[in-house]
């Protein structure tokens, strides 16, 4: 199969993928391999490329927001079948044993492993998964635009979930990509009205077309205090200023997996009056279960620029330089 193989960290800038022909994956027990039509890329994988992230093996194939076809079955697989459309997101391997796993907060295992970092994801014709971490997807969606929702949607669904939106509140976003641009249509679905930060000028022209309520460059400027606010970029200087303008018991969520360290904060300031932050890690099964159901009612449409497989380091390249309205896609088989 062709890949885009990553053998060295290294900034995106300098291409570090390379296209390589590799052995088709074989999968194994209670595993299933996908022919991958499609994969969206995510900041998460910019992580991992650059080295953020620890490394966990090289070479590696990155994608987790993979949908493609069920083309072979491994031993002992009882749910899905040759043929079935799925999707494979970030979490895909957990013990199902631990205090965790039993308490339905399997996305904090010890022992999770995820696509695209510790095992070959689906910047690739083919990737391997476990089928009860693949995700059987909506008929709404086409196979692009169901690719956002795997990690995009999973994530900013998650942090909506953590930043305790009470229903019909306000919301404030902090960055406006991928996860946001989601986001905002299960927000505007529930009854909210959303306030966007950002500092690309096509970003907020982009949250004004999806029925944004304000949008600008500065917290300060914000019209109103938010009940609750999630932060998607991974600025850590962002967290005082969006503390300072939520209302008293809001919350503050913050969805990145990675994040610039956080600033000194003057308590009675920014944290008093029962303000709370809570971090995003990850997503369980449940929380894909339930985002797809929802996306599938709105229906949430995403907003896709395509690329070419071959093009995996230049749609990177166009994610970190914050070129992309929505979310970027590879093309991989007929999609």
């Amino acid at each position: 199969m062709q890949a885009m193989v990553l053998s060295a960290n290294a900034p995106i800038e300098s291409s570090p993928l390379k296209l390589e022909q590799s052995h088709d994956p074989q999968p194994g027990p209670h595993e299933v391999r996908i022919r991958v039509r499609c994969c969206a890329i995510c900041r998460t994988d910019l992580h991992v490329i650059e080295g953020d992230l620890p490394p966990q093996r090289q070479p590696l194939i990155p994608g987790h927001q993979v949908v493609g076809v069920v083309d072979q079955l491994g031993p002992e697989c009882r749910r899905l079948k040759i043929g079935q459309r799925v999707g494979i997101a970030w979490l895909r391997k957990t013990c199902g044993v631990c205090k965790f796993c039993t308490a339905g907060r399997e996305n904090l295992c010890e022992s999770s492993q995820f696509t695209g970092y510790h095992a070959d994801g689906g910047y690739a014709e083919f990737a391997v998964v476990h089928e009860d971490f693949a995700y059987e997807l909506p008929d709404v969606f086409d196979d692009v635009r169901a690719t956002p929702l795997l990690c995009a949607g999973l994530i900013g669904y998650r942090a909506l979930k953590r930043s305790e939106l009470p229903r019909g509140g306000t919301l404030a976003l902090y960055g406006f990509g991928s996860s946001a641009h989601v986001v905002i249509q299960i927000a505007q679905h529930r009854g909210s009205e959303v306030y966007v930060v950002t500092r690309g000028e096509k970003h907020r022209e982009l949250a004004r077309r999806m029925g944004a309520a304000w949008v600008g460059a500065s917290a300060q400027d914000m019209p109103v205090k938010a009940d609750a606010a999630i932060i998607f970029a991974p600025a850590g200087e962002l967290v005082p200023p969006a503390l300072e303008s939520l209302e008293k018991g809001g919350t503050l969520a913050l969805a990145g997996i990675y994040m610039t360290p956080l600033p000194q904060m003057d308590y009675e300031r920014y944290v008093f009056y029962e303000r709370n932050i809570h971090s995003v890690t990850a997503n369980t099964r449940d929380d894909g279960r339930e985002l797809l159901a929802e996306a599938a009612l709105v229906p949430i449409r995403p907003h896709i620029t395509e690329y070419p497989l071959q093009d995996a380091n230049r749609a990177l390249q166009d994610l970190k330089a914050d070129k992309i309205d929505g979310t970027g896609v590879l093309i991989v088989d007929g999609a």
